[in-house]
């Protein structure tokens, strides 16, 4: 398998395009075309880190934190990051970093943390905003259908847990081709009156030009008649944080318990208890506290992330438990996806998690 083939398999997952401007996920460190060798998948990358793929003869390092992540104007070796790309580079290790685009997506970093803990009924946190688009088109009525598909195939008509989502309505368009037109149907010069279908559809933005090809490859008309609109919605299917509820509620304490068990925690931290039951949870892989207010509004009992600052927790207000579980017990659970993603391409590759604790975080 070449690299590339590897990369559209976690990018057809959790799109790059999803990724937080302050980002750079995706492919840092490689040459698309090389064929992989074996993976190691890791958290973070340190020379400890590439040292261990060099050892296991591993060719590629898949990591949740971007390696390179601030603009590097010359690598010398004078810290981790560029010791790291040196010993990559040497080695012909190539690097995939797959991280707010992971955190996007329904079944990403906050949604392997509602799996770990059994909750149920998932939904987004924080629905991405500014992403969605329609487009509007008018077709031949005897072309409709080959349009329709084709925009399907394209990625369009997605909404929540439906596919192929479209509105249809019969008309009839008019148009009058001139001299120079090659006119599919009608005369030139002459006005003509057509029964056409007009078909609309939801996509996100990032997939417009995709759309839009695909939609013309088809459409009969010399002149296509087209609208693109921009849509107020949220997308309920990508976003930040995840909401969930337990089948039966639970004690504060056993809720706890829990979070230190499969976690695997030796302490968190966490606001005031209420001594009620517990029954929907929010949470967020990584640094939450900007999510603290949605969380409360979202009308969850309790809220799980990590890199909570202290005077976050007074926006607790007697409404919701904060609890800080750290930012890399939040994520740990991410190289579980990126394996199921490789093993799903294929189950036969030669896949490693790291050995090497990254945590820069100690406890005593």
């Amino acid at each position: 398998m070449k690299i590339k083939e590897l990369v559209n398999s976690f990018e057809e997952f959790a799109p790059v395009a999803l990724q937080e401007d302050f980002d750079n996920s995706g492919l840092q460190i490689g040459n698309p075309e090389n064929d992989i060798k074996g993976v190691l998948i890791c958290i973070d990358i340190t020379p400890e880190v590439i040292e261990e793929a060099i050892k296991n003869k591993l060719n590629m390092v898949v990591s949740h934190h971007p390696l390179i992540f601030s603009k590097l104007k010359k690598i010398t070796g004078s810290d981790y990051v560029e010791k790291s790309i040196i010993l990559a580079i040497k080695n012909d290790i190539a690097i995939y970093c797959g991280h707010t685009n992971f955190d996007q997506v329904i079944n990403g970093v906050s949604g392997k943390i509602c799996e770990k803990l059994g909750l149920k009924s998932l939904h987004i946190l924080a629905p991405k905003a500014d992403t969605l688009k329609k487009i509007v088109v008018f077709v031949p009525e005897s072309h409709a259908e080959v349009v329709r598909n084709a925009m399907f195939e394209a990625g369009a008509g997605h909404i929540g847990n439906y596919d192929n989502c479209s509105y249809n309505l019969d008309g009839t368009g008019t148009f009058r081709a001139n001299e120079d037109a090659n006119p599919f149907v009608g005369e030139k010069g002459k006005l003509h009156f057509e029964k056409e279908t007009r078909i609309e559809m939801i996509f996100p933005s990032y997939i417009e030009k995709q759309v839009v090809l695909k939609m013309m490859k088809v459409h009969p008309y010399e002149e296509v008649a087209y609208d693109i609109y921009k849509v107020e919605n949220k997308w309920q299917t990508s976003g930040l944080g995840m909401t969930g509820e337990f089948e039966k509620e639970m004690p504060e304490e056993d809720f706890l318990l829990l979070l230190k068990d499969k976690f695997g925690l030796k302490s968190l931290k966490h606001s005031a208890l209420f001594n009620k039951p517990i029954k929907k949870v929010a949470v967020c892989g990584g640094s939450g506290g900007f999510l603290i207010h949605s969380a409360k509004n979202s009308g969850a009992q309790v809220y799980v992330s990590g890199d909570i600052k202290y005077h976050d927790y007074f926006y607790a207000e007697n409404k919701i438990i904060i609890i800080d579980i750290g930012h890399f017990e939040s994520e740990q659970f991410t190289k579980e996806i990126f394996y199921d993603i490789i093993m799903k391409k294929n189950p036969n590759f030669a896949v490693r998690f790291s050995e090497i604790n990254t945590n820069p975080i100690n406890t005593f």
